[in-house]
């Protein structure tokens, strides 16, 4: 994976004891080959919560489809259509050669208060703590919210009155925001003519930066139709088995849709759970019979 993915992760938590495929390997499992993206990816943000450890709010489809707002990457300037999947999203974070990560989502006072933003919610009007963490950043001009995300202030001028002036037409020639029914369905259907686009105009500003983040490893261990773990010399190891995202992605690191998880974890886990009350003991002796399961709620 790319060196700009980092080592967030939106559904395992740091110092988690090893999971599935670690377990899995230590008992001569055979993993799969890398996937071209390594894993399902969101735009994450984080924060500390009260008891001071990290929280992770995943992006997947609160706030970045909704009309008046744009991410930037670094240097200010836009790099993607907003409102395409979160997958899609981080994939042209880490395309960017490192401008956009993390990349800044920016929007304005109503945009705030209609739709809030990361883990602040619609309607907030308490934002000193998040404030005062530097979760959410503000600017009482886009010069000013420059200085705060450390951009430059010219080239983020520029790249909102250019978004500017196409959105009051609810246009996005740039880069074709709500251009399909996926992303038009995660707008705001009472806005007119599209639900995806809206000019960024009302001080004071605001940002919350978002990083790559994974939700499930697309690569794992390598099973085969009975869901038994493959050793490495392509035998099945006895009374070992593997689903969800532990085990290799059927499909091969593509992200199709939400929730393609799913499909497959529910069908590996019934499949997995038959075979392993079916083995040798696995009536009598649950332990005989293991099988590894990941987060598979990934998806949705």
């Amino acid at each position: 994976m790319p060196d700009a993915a980092g080592t967030l992760s939106a559904t395992v938590a740091p110092g988690t004891a090893a999971r599935g495929a670690r377990l899995a390997a230590a008992v001569g499992a055979r993993l799969s080959a890398p996937t071209e993206d390594g894993a399902f990816w969101v735009p994450a943000s984080t924060f500390t919560r009260r008891d001071g450890s990290r929280g992770v709010f995943p992006h997947t489809v609160t706030d970045r489809a909704k009309p008046g707002l744009i991410a930037v990457g670094g240097d200010g300037r836009r790099f993607v259509n907003e409102a395409v999947s979160y997958h899609a999203f981080v994939r042209a974070q880490l395309a960017s050669g490192g401008r956009a990560v993390p990349a800044w989502l920016i929007g304005d006072r109503g945009f705030l208060w209609r739709y809030g933003l990361g883990k602040v919610k619609p309607f907030t009007r308490r934002l000193g703590p998040d404030l005062a963490s530097g979760y959410l950043r503000q600017g009482a001009t886009l010069a000013a919210l420059a200085t705060a995300i450390g951009v430059p202030a010219t080239v983020l001028a520029d790249t909102v009155e250019t978004f500017n002036r196409d959105a009051r037409r609810g246009e996005d020639p740039a880069f074709g925001r709500g251009g399909d029914i996926y992303q038009r369905h995660l707008g705001d259907a009472d806005h007119r003519p599209n639900p995806c686009v809206a000019p960024i105009v009302q001080a004071p500003f605001y940002a919350v930066a978002v990083w790559p983040a994974d939700l499930g490893m697309s690569a794992g261990i390598e099973t085969d139709a009975e869901a038994r773990v493959l050793g490495a010399d392509g035998a099945p190891i006895p009374g070992l088995f593997a689903c969800g995202n532990d085990m290799a992605s059927v499909m091969e690191g593509a992200y199709p849709g939400p929730g393609i998880t799913l499909g497959p974890a529910l069908t590996f886990g019934w499949i997995a759970g038959r075979n392993a009350a079916a083995s040798p003991g696995g009536q009598t002796e649950p332990a005989a019979a293991v099988t590894l399961s990941g987060p598979s709620g990934s998806g949705s």
